[in-house]
């Protein structure tokens, strides 16, 4: 008997609590959709096997893709359209070989080297948005003051968008992202996004500068691979993937630190456990969980001694993998020197977050350099009054009230 599907989340720390309870009955368990049934995918090793098995599509116009199980009705004509513009460029739901074309392109980008070459900027705008925290002080919201604007400040400088306009990304990636909105609100505000990237990549056609947007152009020149309409795509999904993802992570695990004081106390006393921080944050909130990681399968297999068939739906829970006593010991607990960089927070495999490393340098350099400049950091008020947003597409904080 299919299970209904276990949303929203219910606390701030964890995922939903039918996740432990569907983690231990089966590797695969059916859950109840709208329109139609799908596998959820709840332990590690079984997340791994079905993010790498080429039996199995990312691609949302593969028959049986669980997003259609999962809309309430199906697509009218004129929705039909606005997708399969949106579509375009948009290689993190195509398969081999047309994603790897996409993704060679931008690994130079992204790697270790070019992040650390980068990381100078990223510590310049953490110091000027805590100066700016002060000087407003001795409060604020730190979604709005830190968690949002930090994340804006570096994907604009990478990809070559006016910083002037930060606010309207923020809005409209909002608007795109919350499961609440209403779809024409989402598709408006998409619409208006990348009309304005159009802007920018016409204007890089006519004059490369040296950012990612005029090298891509450049690139698209040389090898002739890429439309105008799929570079624009590529660039709407760099600009809403490295803004609201780690726009998320800051506030929550700054919050996190400051309910385990023990955690926190032990970076201060060795501030070189700030990177293994990074990874045991990412893996506790896991807050890109199933909606990232739809598939299908496109021939018979078996996974995790369960038959899966051609055309059936799966949704793996990035949250419940991450919390599975498998691989995790005593995976509730918060622990800061776990070191678990096996955490699927990131994805596995050919569709892993391309933007990883530079996520990293920035959450690294945002806790660290926090707490450093304000050490009686706090939160105000109880958990419970504070707007978790359990709804969205990418769980986080609306706002997260700070004094120091």
């Amino acid at each position: 008997m299919a299970q209904s599907f276990p949303l929203p989340r219910g606390c701030p720390y964890a995922p939903p609590e039918e996740y432990g309870r569907l983690r231990e009955e089966a590797p695969l368990v059916r859950a109840q959709l709208p329109r139609g049934e799908v596998w959820l995918v709840t332990r590690h090793a079984e997340a791994q096997r079905v993010l790498t098995d080429p039996g199995i599509s990312t691609d949302p116009a593969t028959p049986g893709h669980p997003m259609a199980a999962l809309a309430e009705r199906p697509p009218t004509p004129e929705e039909q359209e606005v997708r399969r513009r949106f579509q375009v460029g948009q290689f993190i739901d195509m398969d081999p070989p047309e994603h790897g074309v996409y993704r060679r392109m931008l690994i130079p980008e992204f790697t270790v080297r070019r992040v650390r070459e980068m990381r100078p900027a990223i510590q310049e705008a953490t110091d000027r948005l805590i100066d700016d925290m002060v000087k407003a002080g001795p409060s604020a919201d730190l979604v709005e003051a830190f968690g949002l604007a930090l994340p804006s400040l570096v994907i604009c400088e990478l990809l070559g968008v006016p910083y002037a306009d930060h606010d309207f990304f923020q809005s409209r990636t909002r608007m795109m992202i919350d499961a609440g909105a209403g779809g024409e609100s989402a598709v408006t505000a998409a619409t208006e996004i990348r009309n304005y990237l159009d802007g920018l990549v016409t204007e890089a056609e006519r004059e490369p500068r040296d950012d990612l947007i005029g090298r891509l152009v450049l690139a698209r020149r040389e090898t002739g691979e890429l439309t105008h309409d799929a570079l624009v795509g590529m660039v709407f999904l760099l600009l809403v993937a490295g803004h609201e993802t780690t726009a998320n992570m800051i506030p929550l695990g700054v919050h996190a630190l400051l309910r385990h004081p023990d955690q926190l106390d032990a970076l201060r006393a060795d501030p070189t456990g700030w990177p293994l921080a990074v990874e045991e944050l990412l893996r506790y909130h896991s807050i890109v969980d199933w909606i990232a990681f739809d598939r299908v399968a496109t021939q018979d297999l078996e996974i995790g001694g369960q038959a899966v068939r051609a055309g059936e739906g799966m949704f793996v829970l990035g949250a419940s993998a991450n919390r599975d006593p498998r691989v995790f010991d005593d995976p509730d607990t918060l622990d800061v020197r776990r070191g678990a960089r096996n955490h699927l927070a990131f994805g596995y495999g050919v569709h892993q977050c391309l933007g990883q490393n530079l996520a990293r340098a920035e959450l690294e350099i945002a806790y660290r350099t926090l707490f450093e400049r304000l050490p009686n950091l706090r939160v105000v008020g109880e958990d419970d009054e504070l707007p978790f947003r359990y709804d969205g597409v990418i769980y986080g904080l609306a706002a997260l009230p700070v004094t120091w």
